[in-house]
């Protein structure tokens, strides 16, 4: 089993990226996603869900500005980042859930500074 993060980097303030995380080793389609993030000095941190279902919750600090999607054809999930923020400076990791399984991915680097 694999979790493979991409697409982390610098930008700066107000920029976007878009973070992908690619599973292999798991029936995909049947896995809750999400995307965590754990900043210099601070505990990991949920940034986002989405359900095998497609349905998807936030935390108040992105809402409205972060998208968490999809493609169970390509084992994917995306997270979409708009209007960075330095604070939003961090590690990002994908995790995949279903019952009793919980993997991990290596995680993504993510620097918001001018």
């Amino acid at each position: 089993v694999q979790l493979v993060e991409s697409g982390g980097g610098l930008v700066q303030p107000g920029g976007s990226l878009r973070l992908s995380c690619q599973a292999t080793g798991i029936s995909f389609r049947f896995y809750t996603m999400s995307w965590y993030r754990q900043g210099p000095g601070k505990e990991r941190e949920l940034v986002a869900k989405i359900s095998e279902t497609g349905s998807t919750n936030y935390s108040d600090s992105v809402t409205g500005r972060f998208a968490i999607s999809r493609d169970n054809a390509k084992n994917t999930v995306f997270l979409q980042m708009n209007n960075l923020k330095p604070e939003d400076t961090a590690a990002y990791y994908c995790k995949g859930v279903f019952w009793k399984s919980t993997y991990w991915g290596q995680g993504t680097q993510v620097t918001v500074s001018s």
